[in-house]
Protein backbone atom coordinates (compact mmCIF):
# COMPACT_ATOMS: atom_id res chain seq x y z
CA UNK A 1 0.00 0.00 0.00
CA UNK A 2 1.03 3.81 -0.73
CA UNK A 3 2.65 5.19 2.11
CA UNK A 4 3.40 8.84 0.39
CA UNK A 5 5.59 10.10 3.91
CA UNK A 6 8.90 8.13 3.05
CA UNK A 7 9.68 9.69 0.34
CA UNK A 8 7.61 13.28 0.65
CA UNK A 9 11.29 15.52 0.70
CA UNK A 10 11.67 14.76 -3.02
CA UNK A 11 8.24 13.09 -4.57
CA UNK A 12 4.72 14.84 -5.20
CA UNK A 13 2.01 11.78 -6.12
CA UNK A 14 -0.92 13.57 -7.75
CA UNK A 15 -4.42 13.11 -5.34
CA UNK A 16 -5.66 11.46 -8.37
CA UNK A 17 -2.55 8.67 -7.93
CA UNK A 18 -2.85 9.27 -4.26
CA UNK A 19 -6.38 8.17 -3.49
CA UNK A 20 -6.21 4.87 -5.98
CA UNK A 21 -2.64 3.89 -4.20
CA UNK A 22 -4.43 4.50 -0.96
CA UNK A 23 -7.56 2.25 -2.03
CA UNK A 24 -5.98 -0.54 -3.99
CA UNK A 25 -7.10 0.77 -7.67
CA UNK A 26 -5.02 -0.10 -10.64
CA UNK A 27 -2.49 2.33 -11.23
CA UNK A 28 -0.69 2.50 -14.88
CA UNK A 29 2.75 4.60 -14.51
CA UNK A 30 4.06 6.22 -17.82
CA UNK A 31 7.04 8.02 -18.68
CA UNK A 32 7.72 11.39 -20.38
CA UNK A 33 10.91 11.60 -22.93
CA UNK A 34 8.01 10.13 -25.44
CA UNK A 35 6.25 13.73 -24.60
CA UNK A 36 9.01 15.98 -25.29
CA UNK A 37 11.85 14.05 -27.25
CA UNK A 38 9.75 11.34 -28.89
CA UNK A 39 7.05 13.17 -31.37
CA UNK A 40 6.28 17.01 -32.21
CA UNK A 41 3.75 19.45 -30.21
CA UNK A 42 1.08 19.59 -30.15
CA UNK A 43 0.83 16.03 -31.17
CA UNK A 44 2.67 15.11 -28.42
CA UNK A 45 0.62 16.72 -25.62
CA UNK A 46 -2.59 15.20 -27.31
CA UNK A 47 -1.00 11.54 -27.38
CA UNK A 48 -0.28 11.68 -23.59
CA UNK A 49 -3.65 12.95 -22.63
CA UNK A 50 -5.41 10.52 -25.06
CA UNK A 51 -3.38 7.69 -23.82
CA UNK A 52 -4.28 8.83 -20.28
CA UNK A 53 -8.05 8.85 -21.02
CA UNK A 54 -7.71 5.22 -22.48
CA UNK A 55 -6.26 4.26 -19.47
CA UNK A 56 -8.76 5.81 -17.36
CA UNK A 57 -11.62 4.02 -19.65
CA UNK A 58 -10.29 0.62 -19.45
CA UNK A 59 -10.49 0.85 -15.17
CA UNK A 60 -7.02 2.05 -14.12
CA UNK A 61 -5.85 5.80 -13.39
CA UNK A 62 -2.79 7.01 -15.21
CA UNK A 63 0.59 7.88 -13.77
CA UNK A 64 2.54 10.15 -16.00
CA UNK A 65 5.79 10.51 -14.49
CA UNK A 66 8.42 13.21 -14.54
CA UNK A 67 10.66 15.90 -12.57
CA UNK A 68 9.26 19.43 -12.47
CA UNK A 69 11.68 22.16 -10.66
CA UNK A 70 13.34 19.43 -8.88
CA UNK A 71 10.38 17.39 -7.73
CA UNK A 72 9.84 14.17 -8.78
CA UNK A 73 6.35 13.79 -9.99
CA UNK A 74 3.83 10.86 -10.30
CA UNK A 75 0.68 12.50 -11.69
CA UNK A 76 0.82 15.11 -13.80
CA UNK A 77 -2.02 17.44 -14.63
CA UNK A 78 -3.18 18.39 -18.06
CA UNK A 79 -0.93 21.52 -17.82
CA UNK A 80 2.15 19.75 -17.15
CA UNK A 81 1.99 17.78 -19.74
CA UNK A 82 1.04 20.84 -21.89
CA UNK A 83 4.05 22.09 -21.27
CA UNK A 84 6.34 19.09 -21.74
CA UNK A 85 5.18 18.77 -24.63
CA UNK A 86 5.40 22.78 -25.83
CA UNK A 87 8.76 22.95 -24.64
CA UNK A 88 10.39 19.84 -26.42
CA UNK A 89 13.54 19.04 -26.28
CA UNK A 90 14.34 21.84 -24.15
CA UNK A 91 13.53 19.32 -21.09
CA UNK A 92 16.54 17.51 -20.15
CA UNK A 93 16.22 13.25 -20.85
CA UNK A 94 16.86 11.82 -18.00
CA UNK A 95 17.94 8.82 -16.69
CA UNK A 96 19.29 7.35 -13.52
CA UNK A 97 22.16 8.99 -13.23
CA UNK A 98 20.65 12.35 -13.96
CA UNK A 99 18.04 12.27 -11.13
CA UNK A 100 19.93 13.06 -8.29
CA UNK A 101 21.25 16.24 -10.02
CA UNK A 102 18.38 17.35 -11.63
CA UNK A 103 16.89 16.97 -7.99
CA UNK A 104 19.16 19.09 -6.40
CA UNK A 105 19.36 22.08 -9.21
CA UNK A 106 16.07 22.06 -9.27
CA UNK A 107 15.33 21.33 -12.99
CA UNK A 108 13.10 19.94 -15.65
CA UNK A 109 13.37 16.65 -16.61
CA UNK A 110 11.43 14.07 -18.95
CA UNK A 111 12.10 10.37 -17.48
CA UNK A 112 13.12 7.56 -19.88
CA UNK A 113 12.10 4.08 -18.95
CA UNK A 114 15.01 4.02 -16.36
CA UNK A 115 14.07 7.01 -14.89
CA UNK A 116 10.29 6.10 -14.83
CA UNK A 117 10.62 3.01 -13.39
CA UNK A 118 12.73 4.28 -10.32
CA UNK A 119 9.51 7.05 -9.78
CA UNK A 120 7.21 4.14 -9.71
CA UNK A 121 8.93 2.30 -7.62
CA UNK A 122 9.59 4.73 -4.94
CA UNK A 123 5.44 6.09 -5.54
CA UNK A 124 4.31 2.46 -5.11
CA UNK A 125 3.02 1.46 -8.88
CA UNK A 126 4.12 -1.83 -10.10
CA UNK A 127 2.63 -1.61 -14.15
CA UNK A 128 4.49 0.78 -16.64
CA UNK A 129 3.51 1.00 -20.08
CA UNK A 130 5.86 2.80 -22.83
CA UNK A 131 6.43 2.16 -26.29
CA UNK A 132 9.49 0.90 -26.70
CA UNK A 133 12.44 0.03 -24.32
CA UNK A 134 15.98 1.22 -24.97
CA UNK A 135 18.87 -2.02 -25.11
CA UNK A 136 21.98 -2.59 -26.61
CA UNK A 137 22.75 -0.81 -29.77
CA UNK A 138 24.16 -1.43 -32.63
CA UNK A 139 28.10 -1.84 -32.90
CA UNK A 140 28.16 -1.99 -28.78
CA UNK A 141 31.23 -3.81 -29.23
CA UNK A 142 32.65 -0.63 -30.49
CA UNK A 143 30.83 2.63 -28.45
CA UNK A 144 29.63 0.33 -25.72
CA UNK A 145 26.37 2.30 -26.23
CA UNK A 146 23.87 -0.04 -23.67
CA UNK A 147 20.67 1.70 -22.85
CA UNK A 148 20.66 1.99 -18.89
CA UNK A 149 16.78 1.20 -19.25
CA UNK A 150 18.22 -2.74 -19.33
CA UNK A 151 20.03 -2.36 -15.86
CA UNK A 152 16.82 -1.27 -14.43
CA UNK A 153 14.81 -3.79 -15.79
CA UNK A 154 17.18 -6.04 -13.87
CA UNK A 155 17.13 -4.41 -10.87
CA UNK A 156 14.07 -2.28 -10.21
CA UNK A 157 10.05 -4.33 -9.49
CA UNK A 158 8.16 -2.90 -12.11
CA UNK A 159 6.77 -4.36 -14.78
CA UNK A 160 7.04 -2.38 -18.40
CA UNK A 161 4.69 -3.03 -20.54
CA UNK A 162 5.86 -2.25 -24.52
CA UNK A 163 5.98 -3.32 -28.05
CA UNK A 164 9.46 -4.74 -27.86
CA UNK A 165 13.18 -3.11 -28.08
CA UNK A 166 13.17 0.12 -30.50
CA UNK A 167 13.86 -1.54 -33.95
CA UNK A 168 17.07 0.83 -34.34
CA UNK A 169 19.06 -1.57 -31.87
CA UNK A 170 20.81 -4.83 -31.78
CA UNK A 171 18.15 -6.84 -30.63
CA UNK A 172 19.93 -10.31 -30.34
CA UNK A 173 22.13 -8.83 -28.19
CA UNK A 174 20.02 -6.94 -26.41
CA UNK A 175 17.96 -10.47 -25.29
CA UNK A 176 21.11 -11.61 -24.61
CA UNK A 177 21.84 -8.66 -21.41
CA UNK A 178 18.48 -9.52 -20.67
CA UNK A 179 18.85 -13.47 -20.65
CA UNK A 180 22.30 -12.37 -18.23
CA UNK A 181 20.34 -10.06 -15.95
CA UNK A 182 17.84 -12.65 -15.45
CA UNK A 183 15.10 -10.52 -16.66
CA UNK A 184 12.02 -12.62 -18.22
CA UNK A 185 11.26 -11.73 -21.70
CA UNK A 186 7.32 -12.70 -21.51
CA UNK A 187 5.27 -12.21 -25.26
CA UNK A 188 1.64 -11.22 -25.01
CA UNK A 189 -0.09 -13.29 -27.40
CA UNK A 190 3.09 -14.39 -28.96
CA UNK A 191 6.37 -16.82 -29.11
CA UNK A 192 8.52 -14.30 -31.20
CA UNK A 193 9.91 -11.21 -30.28
CA UNK A 194 7.88 -8.09 -31.55
CA UNK A 195 10.20 -5.36 -32.66
CA UNK A 196 8.44 -2.03 -32.24
CA UNK A 197 7.51 -0.78 -35.45
CA UNK A 198 6.74 -4.47 -36.55
CA UNK A 199 5.53 -7.50 -35.27
CA UNK A 200 8.89 -9.42 -36.66
CA UNK A 201 12.01 -9.89 -35.14
CA UNK A 202 12.72 -13.85 -35.83
CA UNK A 203 13.67 -14.10 -32.08
CA UNK A 204 12.03 -16.38 -29.44
CA UNK A 205 10.66 -14.76 -26.26
CA UNK A 206 11.16 -16.76 -22.48
CA UNK A 207 8.02 -17.18 -21.81
CA UNK A 208 4.12 -16.48 -24.04
CA UNK A 209 1.21 -15.77 -21.75
CA UNK A 210 -1.92 -15.14 -23.12
CA UNK A 211 -4.11 -13.25 -20.30
CA UNK A 212 -3.74 -10.92 -18.27
CA UNK A 213 -4.37 -12.64 -14.93
CA UNK A 214 -2.06 -15.12 -16.19
CA UNK A 215 0.69 -12.50 -16.47
CA UNK A 216 -0.80 -10.71 -12.90
CA UNK A 217 0.05 -14.63 -11.18
CA UNK A 218 3.75 -14.51 -12.65
CA UNK A 219 4.25 -11.18 -11.46
CA UNK A 220 2.37 -11.77 -8.21
CA UNK A 221 4.80 -15.09 -7.50
CA UNK A 222 8.09 -13.15 -8.46
CA UNK A 223 7.84 -10.35 -6.43
CA UNK A 224 6.46 -12.60 -3.27
CA UNK A 225 9.34 -14.97 -3.46
CA UNK A 226 11.65 -11.88 -3.25
CA UNK A 227 12.96 -12.20 -6.80
CA UNK A 228 14.19 -8.50 -7.48
CA UNK A 229 13.88 -7.15 -11.04
CA UNK A 230 11.16 -6.61 -13.40
CA UNK A 231 9.68 -8.29 -16.10
CA UNK A 232 9.64 -7.42 -20.20
CA UNK A 233 6.10 -7.54 -21.23
CA UNK A 234 6.03 -7.73 -25.24
CA UNK A 235 3.34 -6.80 -26.80
CA UNK A 236 2.98 -6.60 -30.35
CA UNK A 237 2.00 -3.71 -32.37
CA UNK A 238 -1.83 -4.41 -34.03
CA UNK A 239 -0.97 -5.83 -37.20
CA UNK A 240 -3.03 -3.10 -38.96
CA UNK A 241 -0.47 -0.49 -38.01
CA UNK A 242 3.02 -3.16 -38.25
CA UNK A 243 5.26 -2.16 -40.77
CA UNK A 244 7.15 -4.76 -42.98
CA UNK A 245 10.17 -6.20 -41.24
CA UNK A 246 12.33 -5.05 -45.06
CA UNK A 247 10.94 -2.07 -45.17
CA UNK A 248 11.42 -0.83 -41.53
CA UNK A 249 15.13 -2.29 -41.99
CA UNK A 250 16.02 -0.17 -45.43
CA UNK A 251 14.37 3.28 -43.29
CA UNK A 252 16.67 2.37 -40.27
CA UNK A 253 20.08 1.71 -42.20
CA UNK A 254 19.44 5.24 -43.98
CA UNK A 255 18.57 6.55 -40.71
CA UNK A 256 21.75 4.67 -39.13
CA UNK A 257 24.31 6.01 -41.95
CA UNK A 258 23.01 9.48 -41.44
CA UNK A 259 23.46 9.36 -37.70
CA UNK A 260 27.24 8.48 -38.33
CA UNK A 261 27.58 10.82 -41.19
CA UNK A 262 26.69 13.41 -38.43
CA UNK A 263 28.47 12.21 -35.51
CA UNK A 264 25.37 11.51 -33.13
CA UNK A 265 25.82 9.46 -30.00
CA UNK A 266 24.69 9.08 -26.84
CA UNK A 267 21.25 9.83 -25.59
CA UNK A 268 20.59 11.92 -28.61
CA UNK A 269 20.95 8.80 -30.68
CA UNK A 270 17.65 7.63 -29.78
CA UNK A 271 15.46 10.58 -30.73
CA UNK A 272 17.41 11.76 -33.56
CA UNK A 273 17.07 8.23 -35.03
CA UNK A 274 13.71 8.25 -34.67
CA UNK A 275 12.78 11.59 -35.83
CA UNK A 276 14.66 10.78 -39.55
CA UNK A 277 12.51 7.32 -39.25
CA UNK A 278 9.72 9.29 -39.49
CA UNK A 279 10.35 11.95 -42.09
CA UNK A 280 12.00 8.83 -43.85
CA UNK A 281 8.93 6.85 -43.67
CA UNK A 282 6.64 9.71 -44.69
CA UNK A 283 4.88 9.57 -41.27
CA UNK A 284 4.06 6.22 -40.94
CA UNK A 285 6.37 5.30 -38.30
CA UNK A 286 4.55 8.04 -36.00
CA UNK A 287 1.26 6.77 -36.37
CA UNK A 288 2.80 3.59 -35.72
CA UNK A 289 4.35 4.51 -32.56
CA UNK A 290 0.77 6.34 -31.48
CA UNK A 291 -1.23 3.06 -32.14
CA UNK A 292 1.55 0.66 -30.26
CA UNK A 293 1.65 3.03 -27.42
CA UNK A 294 -2.23 3.21 -27.11
CA UNK A 295 -2.44 -1.18 -28.03
CA UNK A 296 0.34 -1.19 -24.58
CA UNK A 297 -2.08 1.06 -22.61
CA UNK A 298 -5.13 -0.77 -23.07
CA UNK A 299 -3.08 -4.41 -21.55
CA UNK A 300 -1.15 -2.07 -18.95
CA UNK A 301 -4.40 -1.29 -17.35
CA UNK A 302 -5.69 -4.83 -17.64
CA UNK A 303 -2.72 -5.67 -15.93
CA UNK A 304 -2.79 -3.63 -13.34
CA UNK A 305 -6.09 -4.77 -12.81
CA UNK A 306 -5.64 -7.71 -12.57
CA UNK A 307 -2.40 -7.54 -10.15
CA UNK A 308 -4.48 -5.17 -8.30
CA UNK A 309 -6.96 -8.19 -7.34
CA UNK A 310 -4.55 -10.47 -6.14
CA UNK A 311 -2.77 -7.58 -4.09
CA UNK A 312 -5.91 -6.65 -2.45
CA UNK A 313 -8.56 -9.84 -2.80
CA UNK A 314 -12.13 -9.58 -2.18
CA UNK A 315 -12.74 -10.85 1.11
CA UNK A 316 -15.96 -13.34 1.17
CA UNK A 317 -18.77 -13.02 3.38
Amino acid sequence: MYDGDIFKEYLDVSPEVQEALGSGMPVVALESTIISHGMPYPKNAETALEVEALIRKTGAVPATIAVLGGRLKAGLSETEIDYLGKTGERVIKSSRRDIPFIVAKGLDGATTVSATMIIADLAGIKIFVTGGIGGVHRFAQESFDISADLQELARTDVAVVCAGPKSILDIPLTLEYLETQGVPVVGYGTGELPAFFTRESGLPVDWRVDTPEELAKALFAKWNLGIHGGILVANPIPEKDSMAKSDIDVVIETALKTAADQGVKGKAITPFLLAHIVELSGGKSLEANINLVKNNARLGAKLAAAYADLVNPVQSV
